[in-house]
């Protein structure tokens, strides 16, 4: 696919073209390289654990980092592991890098584009960090999963299917204008538009009617009572006359303004002088998309890049930290990972042996070997940060309770040193997932378990998931808010592509529970029917849970006033500068 290219303007956005943008940053189309569907050609990468993938750096010959992984299963050896990364990164400093940032200018490392810029259509990670500093939604979430606000300056349930939200008068535009109610209805509705097709449809579909009485209050009625709605109002808000543009449209009210955009390449980013909080201090920001993760620490280490929120691993985040001008920061995290079971296969529809696989692994030794202690093991989907958050024991590690249950599950060695069954085990190429596939398949084998491990690119994987053609997957959820998750990955009438019970479990306790979630609003009860939901899914295991991941961030020291957010995301930014 050829690069596309994109320039965009200032023109006022009351008349239609503000930041209009020639060329196309397809808010419909996967980025170059993405595999999104079942019919693209699967492209299966070896199943070799413990290799880096090839270093391309400024169109320099390829480098490779070989045996910088050593097997979950045994220490690894940072010394041996950092000097050959070392060596690589020091025969690479003399040839790499692009020019000094303007003075001023704050630089992110991405590792892959944004799929979309328009909050009409963004669904992925990197897009959603963009939005937070290019958007302004009617609330926005805390770093406990509440509601906090944003445009709307209060709001009030009128009754149970009415909410009413009285807007801040002080938000506008990049061109001046005042965001008001008419700018978020029109949003609305155009997300509501069959015709659109913004994936963000189906978040709506509970939203009868949404009414603008005057310029400063939002009345949203609803077909019922539906306490997660709030959820939903996130949503960046657009000038009312580009709400229903089909082409993307980036005009936001956040602390920043999108200047320029080169797929594959870089964004650059100016601030809003008419946000209410203060325009921000950094001359620009710019995000640049380097999708190799040496090339990303020689950059940090060069001063060419001053942010990096997707920490590498282990062994390199422990040099950079010896940098004298980078400083490394982490935080507790909650993007939680897991393994994603497929409950179709009568073996895993077993609980035994759910709980036995649950029992043969070893978090805390995971957490060291694969994460270099990067995360807290986790006990499941919420992290304890979370305001739903319902306290429970860690699965503990038992290798003799484990055998134990296979055997009582039916499933006995035919004969010394035999396994008793074979299960596939599905991930992405990047490299801590393959190397948490390797610890995996090690220790699922001390208790019988033969383990066969088939890489795959992203969008192969994700469409295997979704499509129920897996055994084992490891995956991960981020950026969880409202519990209602709960009810969209673990309710029976929840499966691909209605919802994301991806593993087709059912419970008619835990549909029960999820559905009285979705009809409670006062917060105490909310918190005690999921903390009753969370002891259920504890009990049945219908995914094994891992770790909650720390928020790992390395940064120049000239940066100050950023603080990470347990989420990742950049809002921080708004408020910070560069000495």
């Amino acid at each position: 696919m050829p690069r596309q290219k994109r320039t965009c303007g200032s023109s006022p956005a009351g008349h239609g073209k503000a930041s209009a943008c020639a060329g196309g940053w397809s808010a419909r189309a996967a980025p170059a390289g993405n595999m999104l569907n079942n019919e693209t050609a699967r492209k299966q990468v070896p199943t070799r654990i413990g290799l880096h993938r090839p270093l391309r750096c400024c169109r320099a010959r390829d480098s490779q980092l070989g045996a910088c992984y050593q097997s979950a299963s045994s220490r690894v050896k940072p010394g041996r592991a950092l000097g050959l990364a070392l060596a690589v990164l020091g025969g690479l400093a003399g040839g790499c890098g692009e020019a000094p940032p303007p003075p001023g200018s704050l630089v992110v490392a991405f590792d892959s584009d944004p799929e979309s810029l328009d909050p009409r259509f963004q669904t992925d990670a990197n897009g959603a960090r963009l939005a937070d500093l290019l958007y302004a939604g009617l609330t926005r979430a805390d770093a406990t999963g509440r509601r906090v606000p944003d445009l709307a300056r209060a709001w009030e349930l009128a009754d149970s299917r009415s909410f009413v939200f009285r807007l801040r008068p002080d938000f506008r535009f990049p061109d001046g204008r005042a965001v008001t109610a008419a700018d978020v209805k029109a949003t609305y509705e155009a997300v509501r538009d069959p015709a659109l097709a913004s994936p963000k449809r189906a978040a709506l579909a509970v939203l009868s009617a949404i009414e603008a009485p005057d310029a400063t209050t939002v009345v949203m009625r609803l077909t019922e009572p539906f306490a997660p709605f709030l959820d939903a109002t996130g949503l960046g808000i657009l000038p009312a006359a580009r709400a229903r543009e089909a082409g993307d449209v980036t005009t936001g009210a956040g602390p920043f303004q999108l200047l320029s955009a080169e797929r594959g390449e870089r964004l650059v980013l100016a601030p809003n002088p008419g946000y209410p909080d203060g325009a921000p201090k950094l001359h620009t920001v710019v995000v640049r998309i380097v999708p190799d993760e040496l090339v990303r620490v020689l950059e940090l280490r060069r001063g060419g890049v001053h942010l990096v929120e997707d920490a590498p691993e282990p062994e390199m985040v422990a040099w950079l930290g010896t940098v004298p001008s980078l400083l490394v920061r982490r935080t507790p995290g909650t993007s939680f990972v897991y393994l994603a079971l497929n409950l179709r296969d009568p073996r895993l529809a077993d609980r035994r042996v759910r709980q036995a696989i649950t029992l043969a692994l070893d978090r805390a030794g995971l957490v060291r070997f694969v994460l270099g202690g990067a995360a807290r093991p986790a006990t499941g989907l919420l992290a304890p940060e979370h305001w739903a958050y319902a306290p429970a024991r860690p699965p503990r590690h038992d290798l003799r309770r484990a055998r134990r249950l296979l055997d009582l599950a039916g499933y006995r060695a035919p004969r010394p040193g035999a396994p008793r069954f074979r299960l596939v085990y599905k991930t992405s190429a990047q490299p801590v997932r393959r190397r948490l596939a390797e610890a995996v398949q090690a220790e699922l084998a001390a208790v019988g378990i033969a383990v066969d491990v088939r890489v795959y690119e992203w969008g192969t994987l994700y469409a295997d998931v979704r499509g129920g053609n897996f055994e084992l997957a490891s995956l991960a959820w981020v950026g969880v808010t409202d519990p209602d998750l709960y009810y969209l990955a673990f309710h029976s009438t929840m499966l691909p592509p209605a919802g994301y019970n991806r593993g087709a479990y059912v419970s008619r306790v835990t549909d029960r529970l999820t559905s009285a979630g979705r009809q409670t609003f006062e917060p105490a009860r909310r918190r005690a029917i999921y903390a009753r939901v969370q002891r259920r899914l504890a009990h049945d295991l219908p995914v094994v849970p891992l770790w909650w991941e720390d928020r790992v961030v390395v940064q120049t020291r000239r940066l100050h006033g950023f603080e990470p957010s347990p989420s990742g995301d950049l809002r921080g930014l708004a408020g910070a500068w560069l000495d």
